[in-house]
């Protein structure tokens, strides 16, 4: 299913108002997963409430204009402690949207009353069953899956709904069935799914076989027909994709401008459309960041984005998807950090991220359709 030329004109740059924030808290992590990028988890750096000041005086304008997110990751947010990050979102406007993204082995029964007096939306990181977490591991290499469980028999104590992130390094016969099952007996309300990339300090390779993503997104696609109590984030993108395409209204799925996804960082360098860049220098891009929000607005940051020098060439790499890759329509040029971490610059096109989570996927959801077609459509 090709992307019609109506779906790949008029986006172009970036926007100035972003869709959400990405605040890091605190730079440590409390496990050693052997496929985590970040680069300093092993170390403490907290973000001073100063920063996040200067950040809600940007996004408190926003949200009082339309819905917004602040998304806190890491490191582990919850190793900032409850007074730490509690201090961190006092800035905040009663609008803002709050989110964490928490390998949950520090949740306990104080976290789920912080999470609840907060109105805190959780999303969990668990890979499946027990023998699919072996590489979630604490920095004594001693396996974490005992906490994560625990922390999700907290939240479902407290009645707080939550979502799971599972990184798959292995799309193979059945693993997604095993996974979709997992997480109905986990109780998440969302489920999103990485095919594991190579990015930041996790150097691994990330190729796998395309028949067997191609089936592992159609198996997918299967088991969570059988039962869709879970929201499957990226199936249910394609869908819609796949329904525009049918009714020819593909071309109001993607944004008109790309939307910036501030990443904030604990000293307050803002870097814009991959949380993953944080942290890393380059000889010809420098720390990746387009300034800090400690001498200039965020919203000011966002304004001047564009002409940050890997930013541009960015831009030309999406400006190259759209002009050669049938699937521009669908996943809207790719990722930023992908395309650094796997070519080394941000102006080439195809990834091994685009292959196994963006061509693969539209392909396996098409596979099911396909294979389960009515007699005689």
């Amino acid at each position: 299913m090709a992307a019609r030329g109506r779906s790949l004109h008029g986006m172009r740059g970036l926007a100035t108002v972003p869709s959400y924030v990405v605040m890091q808290p605190t730079t440590l992590c409390n496990l050693d997963c052997a496929y985590c990028y970040l680069p300093f988890r092993a170390v403490d750096r907290r973000m001073p409430v100063a920063v996040a000041e200067a950040v809600a005086a940007s996004v408190n304008r926003w949200a009082a204009a339309e819905r917004f997110s602040v998304v806190w990751h890491g490191g582990e947010p919850l190793a900032a402690g409850r007074e730490q990050l509690a201090a961190l979102m006092a800035p905040f406007g009663p609008e803002v949207e709050h989110h964490v993204q928490t390998n949950a082995t520090l949740i306990d029964d104080a976290w789920c009353e912080f999470f609840a007096a907060h109105q805190m939306r959780v999303s969990v990181s668990v890979d499946g069953p027990r023998e699919r977490n072996g590489e979630r591991v604490t920095r004594a290499g001693r396996p974490a899956y005992d906490r994560i469980v625990r922390g999700v028999a907290a939240l479902r104590r407290h009645g707080l709904p939550f979502s799971a992130l599972a990184v798959v390094n292995d799309p193979s016969p059945g693993r997604a069935s095993e996974l979709y099952d997992y997480c109905l007996d986990l109780g998440c309300e969302v489920l999103g799914v990485n095919i594991e990339e190579t990015e930041g300090v996790n150097t691994r390779d990330n190729s796998h076989d395309a028949v067997s993503v191609t089936g592992f997104w159609a198996e997918l696609v299967s088991a969570w027909r059988r039962d869709p109590r879970i929201h499957l984030r990226e199936v249910e993108w394609s869908l819609r994709y796949a329904a525009a395409v049918l009714d020819g209204t593909e071309g109001d799925l993607l944004p008109r401008r790309l939307d910036p996804i501030p990443t904030v960082a604990y000293d307050g360098s803002v870097v814009v459309l991959s949380p993953e860049l944080a942290g890393f220098t380059d000889p010809r891009y420098g720390d990746f960041s387009s300034g800090n929000v400690l001498t200039t607005p965020l919203a000011a940051i966002l304004a001047d984005a564009e002409g940050t020098a890997w930013v541009g060439e960015f831009i030309t790499g999406v400006e190259a998807c759209r002009s050669s890759c049938p699937y521009f329509g669908f996943c809207g040029g790719g990722h930023a950090a992908n395309r650094y971490f796997e070519l080394g610059r941000f102006d080439g096109t195809e990834t091994e991220h685009c292959r196994n989570s963006k061509i693969r996927l539209l392909e396996g959801v098409l596979e099911h359709a396909r294979d389960h077609q009515s007699p005689g459509a």
